[in-house]
């Protein structure tokens, strides 16, 4: 009878030596690094799509691009890759029934929708990093990718609350005063509050936007040094099989 084969998904393996001098199979997740390039050009091109006289539809266009290279990032299980399915197919279905009739979909669809993905897939990626055995490129890239999509999160939350609560923030510069922040502002300022910066150009203006400001502040201190420990402590371990 012939041998069945493993289904390998979105992962090929490789073979490496543990602790034990057996042999342990490693996923090698080239789709990893296909879903960081997609975060990376987002954030690259973000800021010249508004000027765009497409800008809407290049933008609807890569962030589908960037929700759908995920899954292969995440779905080396088959019960992952189908709850992903299910949660992206809600997101991308309304960002592009929003583009085409917005007066039947909301943006709030979409940008709840978006949201729970990105956390779906911050989980998942935090997982896979937690667990690794040993660092490789695809830990990294996956580490990273992780940190980018904390701040993408964030963004679709900071823009829900501006579509629900429009004195939500409070822009600073400007000529005109206006309280709803654009797709890239909200995408600016969830970063900055990400890494702490706090330029001051934009301020939250309401309970909710200052908890979530707050929140996304300690998740990514904590990120940073939950991930630095983790990877200290892997490559210490590391160093004392070779001894």
């Amino acid at each position: 009878m012939p041998r069945s084969k493993r289904p390998k998904w979105n992962a090929e393996y490789k073979h490496h030596m543990n602790a034990s001098g057996e042999k342990e199979q490693e996923p090698v997740r080239f789709s990893m690094r296909t879903f960081l390039a997609m975060l990376v050009l987002l954030i690259v091109i973000f800021p010249f799509i508004e000027l765009m006289s497409y800008g809407v539809l290049v933008l609807s266009l890569l962030l589908t691009l960037v929700l759908l290279s995920a899954l292969p990032a995440i779905g080396s299980r088959r019960s992952t890759l189908v709850w992903g399915i299910a949660l992206a197919v809600p997101a991308v279905a309304g960002k592009w029934v929003n583009y085409f009739r917005p007066d039947l979909m909301p943006p709030e669809i979409f940008l709840v929708s978006a949201a729970l993905f990105c956390g779906f897939v911050v989980l998942h990626l935090l997982r896979f990093v937690l667990i690794a055995s040993r660092v490789s490129l695809d830990i990294l890239c996956a580490a990273i990718a992780n940190y980018m999509m904390l701040g993408l999160l964030w963004s679709f939350a900071y823009q829900l609350v501006a579509q629900i609560f429009p004195d939500s923030f409070s822009f600073v510069l400007g000529a005109a005063p206006r309280q709803v922040p654009t797709g890239f502002e909200a995408f600016y300022f969830s970063f900055a509050t990400l890494m702490t910066v706090g330029y001051g150009d934009i301020i939250p203006a309401s309970n909710v936007s200052r908890m979530l400001a707050i929140t996304e502040s300690v998740a990514g201190v904590f990120y940073v040094t939950i991930l630095v420990a983790r990877l200290v402590a892997i490559y210490s371990a590391e160093g004392e099989k070779e001894r």
